[in-house]
């Protein structure tokens, strides 16, 4: 019988919780991931594409040519909300500052508060505020030239108060009706099987095998 080969992608990501989803949904694959050595020092790229698709290919491809020979995924994700006409969207994780939010905590806790600002400033109220979506695109390149690309939404609904302890980002406010929870009260393979970036991972995983 011949020995199962394992195929290692890099992810080029600082965000700790990002890398943790992507690590635990390669479990039971031919596939690990793991942080790109280095990151950290490498020069970032300009994300300024107008999609979350062009902004993962800009990454990948920077990053992939920073590290010779190696499988590097890129993602780039937002948070869509009806109710302010599809904003934050590409601009989800720098939601707060480029609004000029003057709250004080971690990126996160700035971008959920902000947004909450905005959802009761645009007349929303109640406990469930606006539908909404998370979106995610996931590009995977080597020494520059894009090999995979795989795009995933989830939908679900911004609430007015904060639950859960898990997660990061706007999955305290993110509520899934059909779950019953935020994404911020999911387990770990709970959030892999209904989210954005799982869903996209899985058809990246299925192009890869």
């Amino acid at each position: 019988m011949a020995e199962r080969t394992m195929t290692t992608i890099y992810a080029a990501t600082g965000n700790a919780g990002k890398l943790a989803e992507f690590v635990a949904s390669a479990q039971g694959a031919d596939v690990e991931v793991l942080a790109l050595p280095g990151i950290k020092q490498m020069p970032e790229p300009v994300e300024d594409a107008a999609t979350y698709m062009g902004n993962a290919e800009i990454k990948a491809v920077a990053y992939s040519l920073l590290a010779p020979g190696k499988l590097v995924m890129a993602d780039d994700s937002g948070l869509e909300v009806d109710a302010l006409e599809g904003a934050p969207g590409i601009r989800s994780a720098r939601f707060a500052d480029d609004g000029g939010f003057t709250g004080s905590g971690t990126k996160d806790e700035r971008n959920n508060a902000y947004l909450l600002e905005r959802l009761h400033a645009a007349g929303t109220r109640g406990e469930v505020l606006s539908a909404a979506r998370f979106v995610a695109a996931l590009v995977i390149a080597r020494d520059g030239e894009v090999l995979w690309s795989a795009y995933g939404t989830c939908e679900g609904q911004i609430i007015s108060e904060y639950r859960g302890e898990g997660g990061f980002g706007y999955n305290p406010l993110f509520f899934m009706p059909e779950t019953g929870k935020t994404m911020a009260e999911m387990s770990q393979q709970e959030k892999w099987t209904v989210s954005h970036r799982g869903r996209a991972f899985r058809e990246l995983l299925q192009s890869i095998g």
